[in-house]
């Protein structure tokens, strides 16, 4: 209600004046939709107190911004999977690990993490196809 107000009090020259050091938005990502993606889109917007057009800039911004965030996140996951059940593995058969052997763990994990983390993330969106 009070972003109503305000925008109703300004002018349309101070409406389109942009903030100091901004450049203009001369370039269009867009996307076909169905109708009902469309209404989901424009429902999460409006849940957000925000146009769709807004709403879908700051979505797209968020995932390119963050996409290798997630990636290497997940692959430290993997790691520590790896890290976790090679270690347990050995306390479950009553070896004692020392300092070389750990460490010899460590850098297969290293090694290994990304190959592993790839092959994951490929059983899973082979799963998700069927």
């Amino acid at each position: 209600m009070e972003a109503q107000q305000v925008t109703k009090d300004l002018g349309i020259a101070d409406r389109l004046r942009r903030s100091p050091g901004r450049s203009g938005r001369v370039k269009v990502a867009s996307a076909r939709v169905t109708e009902r993606e469309h209404a989901a889109l424009d429902d999460a917007a409006g849940k957000q107190g925000k146009g769709l057009s807004e709403w879908a800039r700051e979505v797209l911004l968020r995932e390119a911004r963050t996409a290798h965030t997630e990636t290497a996140v997940f692959t430290e996951l993997v790691a520590l999977r790896m890290l976790v059940s090679t270690v347990l593995r050995s306390v479950a058969l009553g070896e004692t690990l020392s300092p070389e052997a750990y460490a010899q763990i460590i850098a297969e994990v290293r090694a290994g993490k990304h190959e592993a983390a790839h092959d994951l993330l490929s059983q899973y969106q082979s799963a998700a196809k069927e």
